[in-house]
């Protein structure tokens, strides 16, 4: 008896990416990705409506056993701490000083309750804990596990409005950059305050950071500082980036 083979998230999409053209007509804009029409970010179109064509909207990333965390390098880290640094943040460092202890993430716009939420605020709402792949742009890969609180719990909390559609993240380092709807609710998307069973640690961006298992890792971002719910796309303009990288 021949073994059923399994369809991953990546097998989906190189199988399906031959038959997607249609998609692509002005008729289909609703699956287009906000970055549609501009000509250094085509990248963002065949990988925004593949995926969004040939996977469900919960489609899971592979998640693996203890036995497989791995060694987890913080390459590219820009810790805001870093006094020699441009983008070091004074706010940041007496943070960092105090233990994070007066640390709160501010969430705004179109919420029904805008607040801010203070690192023990997010260790009481019921966290989830997976083990996942980080795959960086720059080809290598880790595994670690990650604990923290769904975005999309944090979402339903502060009452995000019927008009909004995207997502907004900044961070200390001035590092600014968004994600959609269904990505914001996915399963595995959290703010993540834990790896590996220990607190978040500098170099990979506490008190906390974003992790979306379902896209490359620099869309993961570090060193949180607050979220804005907006009902248009804010375009940071040409960061050398990708806006949407799925995998």
């Amino acid at each position: 008896m021949k073994k059923k083979s399994l369809i991953t998230r990546r097998n989906a999409i190189i199988t399906g990416a031959a038959a997607i053209g249609g998609l692509l007509l002005p008729g289909c804009s609703k699956t287009l990705p906000p970055t549609y029409g501009n000509i250094l970010r085509m990248g963002d179109n065949l990988t925004y409506v593949a995926h969004r064509a040939l996977l469900p909207g919960q489609s899971l990333a592979k998640e693996y056993s203890h036995s497989d965390i791995s060694s987890f390098p913080a390459t590219g880290t820009v810790n805001p701490a870093d006094t020699s640094l441009e983008s070091y943040s004074e706010e940041y460092d007496i943070l960092k000083r105090a233990g994070f202890a007066n640390w709160g993430l501010s969430i705004e716009g179109k919420v029904a309750r805008p607040g801010s939420y203070s690192l023990s605020d997010l260790q009481k709402f019921p966290p989830r804990t997976h083990i996942t792949r980080h795959t960086c742009e720059e080809g290598w890969t880790a595994i670690a596990e990650w604990t923290g609180v769904p975005l999309s719990t944090i979402l339903q909390s502060v009452g995000i409005l019927p008009s909004a559609r995207f997502v907004n993240f900044y961070a200390y380092d001035g590092y600014v950059d968004s994600i959609d709807l269904l990505d914001a609710f996915h399963p595995q998307t959290i703010l993540a305050y834990g790896m590996n069973g220990r607190d978040l640690p500098i170099p990979h961006g506490a008190p906390v950071r974003l992790r979306i298992e379902t896209q490359i890792g620099y869309k993961s971002m570090k060193y949180l500082q607050r979220i804005v719910v907006t009902d248009e796309f804010v375009d940071m303009g040409d960061t050398g980036w990708a806006w949407y990288v799925g995998i």
